[in-house]
């Protein structure tokens, strides 16, 4: 038995108990594509010289993003592809990109792909069936009878909502090791068109993937229990952000209202107060804040309306700053900066928090 089985199965530990339906963050790792460009270098690249659209790339706090742009034709320039171009792009980089997160996630949780009991991943920049759980464990060689799910289709906010299933399972499940695991291409979603709604998005979005190892019961993990969930969706404006056919350019294409900031913002309040409700706890006892990387008025809007400061998100700036919006992985990249910083201390309380599609916005409130 390797000494991560022993960790999540053993029976002879010394650290103190667990209670058996609280599940534990065990461990993080993520990853990305390749290669990565500057917002300039991309405005070159994608021959990009309407002011407007310049513009929204060069303030929009990003300063690089991981992609995967359609290969350069004769001239040099960059063509739109196809709509199953497009899906086939996001099985090969969602798939290359699951496995190495899986695998760094494993690796900082003290396992191996062998002790992998459950795997909930979450994608929403291209469909598969059967889904990306599938996929990956036949890449990996996973034992095939892991439990497994797929979350589709819910876009940013998702990583939460695996996380709180998967959190389900493990309590069901005490003492085995579970994986949330978030991938998304977003290179597959892109189209160059010219149209202000497409350079929004083109101006945002990065790939990357990112998993989170969590296990409950007694096993003498390190990281923070998660303690509860609480979940908002905003039906006044269900259609602000979507994914949908664009029967014009016979393909996918997602839309951002412009007001979604104000939205999302207008509605912190209301998400994380009832989080926090029964717990004894107020905003200020929250000493780290795990905020989705949407983009700078989104952030600003978290900010300004729950009355955080700039270095209570500065992990959700910089995985901005570096990777530009990740989606549902986001609030993972985060998650893992937070662990390298190595400033958390036992009793410490944070607050995760993803906004999405729908308008929705997720929260899990968290104790190391």
């Amino acid at each position: 038995m390797t000494p991560a089985a022993q960790c999540f199965a053993s029976a002879e530990v010394t650290a103190p108990a667990v209670p058996t339906g609280i599940t534990t963050i065990a461990g993080v790792g993520t990853a990305t594509t390749g290669i990565s460009y500057t917002q300039t270098e991309l405005l070159e690249l994608l021959a990009i010289e309407d002011p407007k659209v310049r513009s929204l790339f060069l303030n929009s706090a990003i300063e690089r993003r991981h992609l995967t742009l359609p290969p350069p034709d004769a001239a040099g320039g960059r063509r739109p592809e196809p709509q199953g171009d497009l899906l086939k792009k996001h099985k090969r980089v969602a798939v290359e990109m699951g496995c190495q997160a899986l695998e760094a996630c494993l690796k900082s949780a003290g396992a191996t792909l062998a002790d992998l009991r459950h795997l909930c991943c979450v994608t929403s920049t291209g469909f598969l069936t059967p889904g990306l759980s599938a996929l990956i464990i036949r890449e990996l060689g996973i034992d095939p009878h892991c439990s497994r799910a797929d979350i589709v289709g819910m876009g940013c906010n998702a990583g939460l909502n695996a996380l709180g299933m998967a959190s389900g399972w493990s309590a069901a499940h005490p003492g085995e090791l579970g994986v949330v695991l978030c991938s998304e291409a977003c290179s597959a979603a892109y189209a160059l068109d010219g149209t202000m709604r497409t350079a929004v998005v083109n101006s945002l979005f990065g790939d990357g993937a990112a998993a989170l190892a969590m296990v409950a019961g007694d096993a003498p993990v390190k990281g923070p229990r998660v303690l509860k969930f609480e979940s908002l969706i905003i039906t006044d404006a269900v259609d602000a952000m979507r994914y949908d056919w664009d029967s014009a350019g016979s393909r996918f294409s997602f839309f951002l209202d412009p007001q979604i900031p104000y939205v999302v913002g207008a509605h912190a309040e209301l998400i994380v107060d009832r989080l926090l409700y029964g717990t004894g706890l107020r905003r200020g006892d929250i000493a780290h804040w795990l905020v989705h990387s949407g983009g700078k008025k989104v952030i600003d809007a978290i900010v300004i309306n729950l009355g955080l400061a700039r270095h209570d998100v500065r992990h959700t700036t910089g995985v901005l700053r570096d990777y530009g919006n990740l989606s549902s992985g986001s609030f993972l990249f985060s998650y893992e900066r937070l662990a390298e910083e190595g400033v958390t201390r036992p009793g410490d309380y944070g607050v995760m928090m993803t906004m999405g599609p729908g308008s929705t916005i997720e929260t899990a409130l968290i104790q190391w």
